[in-house]
């Protein structure tokens, strides 16, 4: 049996773990700790845990296996590097890191220990945006020549969002480092680090972090990526283009438009693959490979202060 404690439920995300964590009979979610004790209390409540106030107290029990880490992004390091001291397998939720001296800090103490890792990447689950790294990876366009993605909701203009969203401290930012996180990941998937990024934050709804985000990134052949994301869109659907020199394809939400002639319906589909949760748990009990590992958070954490230094500073900015 493979005992987990949740840690936080900050993030909008921990129900959603906490669910898929019970979903298997091998598993027991064991303890909580929380920040907040008076929203900790309920949730260990609601899902049959002990709460434990002191997060030294809970790493230290020898009845706790894994983590599963929903806390503020500008505690991530912290937490995750006393988690890893103390032998627990770590999931995370994204961001791992604010920055790449803490994201240099977690790998030192993950790989001293030898502990597992994974971190949430669901969009890289899905089949149609496996199917689109095929089409990459095979050349079917010719050569990439611009790629852009998009990830928003409403958030912030309908009030659904939590509070401490917009908290710069707590969260490192705004829509771009939370959601943004989706379209950066796939775009460092299909295209690796870029050389340089620039960024278009602003704020619609006047809180202090950006609502409303686009980073364009450049790449040495010549190739240009957009990500976007917003707090402040409704209904807006889940984008996807590729465009190369022979072709493009057009993925919004699942469906698929293909304008290439060496793309063509019906489209060879792959499976999904499991999911981040699925996957950290055969992780430990099985040995099985997990694929949303170390070097791809850090390569998210690189991407996104190099944006805010973007943001900040203005301009293009380099990735290092």
């Amino acid at each position: 049996m493979l005992k987990v404690a949740t840690l936080s439920r900050w993030h909008v995300h921990a129900d959603e773990y906490a669910e898929k964590f019970q979903s298997f009979e091998n598993v027991k979610l064991v303890a909580h700790w929380d920040e907040n004790p008076e929203e900790g209390k309920p949730f260990a409540a609601k899902y049959n845990m002990e709460f434990e106030p002191d997060l030294d107290k809970l790493l230290s029990r020898s009845d706790i296996d894994a983590v599963c880490l929903n806390a503020p992004t500008n505690r991530h390091k912290e937490i995750i590097v006393k988690a890893a001291n103390s032998g627990k397998h770590i999931f995370t939720e994204k961001v791992m890191a604010l920055t790449n001296a803490e994201s240099a800090e977690i790998k030192e103490a993950i790989e001293k220990n030898g502990v597992k890792f994974c971190i949430s990447f669901p969009h890289r689950t899905w089949s149609h945006n496996l199917f689109a790294k095929k089409i990459v990876e095979e050349n079917l366009l010719g050569k990439i020549s611009y790629i852009r993605t998009r990830n928003a909701h409403s958030g912030a203009s309908a009030g659904w969002l939590p509070s401490h969203f917009y908290d710069k401290k707590e969260c490192g930012g705004g829509a771009m480092i939370d959601l943004g996180a989706h379209p950066m990941y796939l775009i460092l998937w299909l295209l690796g680090l870029p050389d340089e990024i620039s960024s278009t934050f602003t704020s619609v709804t006047g809180h202090e972090v950006e609502d409303n985000a686009v980073c364009t990134m450049k790449y040495p052949n010549g190739l240009i990526a957009v990500s976007e994301t917003s707090f402040v869109t409704s209904d807006s659907p889940k984008v996807l283009e590729i465009h190369g020199t022979e072709g493009s394809i057009v993925i919004v939400e699942d469906k698929i438009w293909s304008l290439s002639e060496k793309i063509k319906e019906p489209f060879d589909m792959p499976k999904p693959l499991p999911d981040a949760v699925t996957q950290f748990i055969n992780g430990i009990i099985k040995n099985e490979k997990i694929i949303f590992d170390l070097n791809e958070a850090i390569d998210l954490t690189k991407i996104m202060e190099a944006a805010y230094k973007s943001h900040e500073k203005g301009g293009f900015v380099k990735v290092v």
